[in-house]
């Protein structure tokens, strides 16, 4: 079996700072980072950590699918969502000396936490756990990444917080949620937008239940499980038309989840968007929010408006923000989404959406950055606001 697990009495952290409910961006500590300002008591919500190979997991697993990934001679499973020779996989100056992506803890550190004074950051593992047929092998992927990334990467900074690899089947990823929700350095669920089934369907439920629970968002990522093309139309020829039919995966998936109740069943729930780009989502809440006043009839259980119930229960980080660098485009692209809670920070180490040392999207107000950094993640994310110190 794998290394042994901590007691119960460490699984609750210290927690970060404490802070007071909302950050005056007047008065507030801050350093700048070249093309942005970091507040102190900044939270990056979207770190990546990379997992060097199967190899790397198998102390993590039982004998059983030890034995079974050697004699498949399973040594590597890549997603081609993020193709590692990929120029957005990896910033140039974030490579390892064998051009792979940054696999320890002492290069986030470096690279981003140290680096900008972030006081906190969420790790959102993308090892594509969701590609393979199998539910019990995808199980024991999950297990196993949720079990190397509180090992090498929770253990060795305090700072430190991390989603919830999920599996494939849904009461597999139910069982992971319980099995990790005792230790409160595990923040949230983590999902693709393009997976086999849509996320609002009745057999997610208990996924979603299960997160509720505890007080857990669901953290919705761009990739994909490839059970389907990534466009309505069929199989891309390439690469970046795949890239860019994320925000469609987004689309749909937010759809899902309101068409089909589930803000409404899970009314604790919050959703957070992870790389999902933001500059999309003013025109589909405004064409979502249109047809329903057509057909509402359908569905009765949206009893208010698509764009309010998003507004509501939905986040989005800001990497990558995709819209023109011009500062009035942005300011009208903000006040369409017509509030000021739905964006978190992130940088999205170590995918390659910036450059040097500029942490904010150009034409992000300065005034707004408190609520961004520090007050939304704090407010998103409940097992941040415990108390203590890191």
């Amino acid at each position: 079996m794998g290394p042994s697990r901590r007691p119960n009495s460490s699984l609750r952290p210290a927690g970060l700072a404490p802070a007071a409910d909302t950050v005056d961006p007047a008065t507030s500590p801050r350093q700048r980072a070249g093309g942005g300002t970091v507040i102190q008591g900044a939270i990056d919500c979207d770190l990546h950590p990379h997992v060097p190979g199967v190899a790397a997991l198998l102390p993590y697993m039982d004998e059983y699918w030890r034995h079974t990934l050697v004699e498949r001679g399973i040594q590597v499973l890549e997603s081609a969502s993020y193709p590692p020779n990929a120029p957005s996989t990896v910033r140039a100056d974030w490579r390892g000396a064998n051009g792979q992506a940054p696999a320890t803890v002492d290069r986030v550190q470096a690279q981003a936490l140290d680096r900008w004074g972030a006081a906190a950051g969420i790790l959102n593992p993308l090892f594509p756990v969701q590609l393979p047929f199998s539910r019990d092998m995808s199980a024991a992927m999950a297990r196993a990444v949720n079990d190397w990334v509180r090992a090498e990467w929770l253990e060795k900074d305090a700072r430190l917080r991390a989603a919830i690899l999920l599996p494939n089947g849904v009461e597999e990823a139910v069982a992971e949620i319980e099995r990790l929700a005792p230790d409160h350095r595990f923040v949230q669920g983590l999902v693709l937008c393009m997976g086999e089934i849509p996320l609002g369907r009745r057999e997610w439920w208990p996924v979603h239940a299960a997160l509720e629970k505890h007080g857990l968002p669901l953290a919705i990522h761009a990739g994909s499980a490839w059970r389907h093309p990534p466009t309505s139309v069929g199989w891309p020829s390439w690469y970046v038309e795949e890239y860019a039919s994320n925000s469609l995966g987004f689309q749909a998936s937010l759809a899902s989840l309101l068409t089909e109740g589930v803000f409404g069943k899970f009314p604790n729930l919050k959703v957070v968007l992870a790389e999902s780009g933001v500059s999309w989502l003013p025109s589909f809440l405004w064409r979502l929010t249109k047809s329903w006043k057509g057909v509402r009839f359908e569905i009765p259980w949206v009893d208010r408006p698509p764009a309010e119930i998003i507004r509501d229960h939905v986040r989005l980080t800001v990497r990558p923000f995709d819209a023109p660098e011009d500062a009035d485009t942005v300011k009208r692209l903000l006040d369409h989404l017509r509030s000021d809670e739905m964006l978190l920070w992130a940088t999205d180490w170590p995918h390659a959406h910036f450059e040097d040392d500029a942490t904010v999207p150009p034409g992000l107000p300065e005034a707004l950055l408190p609520k961004i950094m520090v007050d939304n993640p704090r407010a998103t994310y409940a097992r941040l606001r415990e108390g203590g110190s890191a």
